[in-house]
């Protein structure tokens, strides 16, 4: 694994090429505030064996840099989203959906263990539409 420095300096060379975008950098964590007014905050931590990324509630770890990177730029791309459930106002599921074709399929989820069940459901979907993957 590459050191903490390094890292962040490969992907701030990649975000160069998006000058729109807002973004922190503490100790080893990157974070995009929500790029569009339906999208979704991206963010990656680099951890001492592996990697997070992660969208708003949802997030994953990686073994290695490159699926790290990767899973950061398709949190900012067309093909992917993220489908947030509410109980009420309560978040408490993230589902990350991506594009097949003309269909949404799920890729993975991430939710909380004890939810308000008793409140209404809803389903909210974000996405961030900065990279234009085809």
């Amino acid at each position: 694994m590459k050191n903490n420095e390094q890292i962040l300096a490969t992907l701030l060379s990649k975000l160069e090429k998006y000058p729109q975008l807002n973004y922190q950098i503490n100790n080893n964590c990157i974070t995009i505030d929500v790029p569009t007014v339906n999208g979704f905050t991206v963010w990656l931590s680099v951890n001492k064996s592996d990697y997070t990324v992660g969208y708003d509630g949802w997030h994953e770890k990686f073994d290695n840099e490159e699926s790290a990177l990767n899973a950061f730029a398709f949190g900012l791309s067309n093909q992917y989203r993220l489908a947030t459930e509410k109980r009420g106002k309560t978040a408490c599921k993230w589902v990350l959906e991506f594009k097949d074709g003309d269909e949404w399929k799920t890729d993975s989820e991430t939710g909380l263990i004890f939810i308000p069940f008793w409140r209404k459901k809803s389903i909210e979907y974000r996405q961030n539409n900065i990279i234009d993957i085809e």
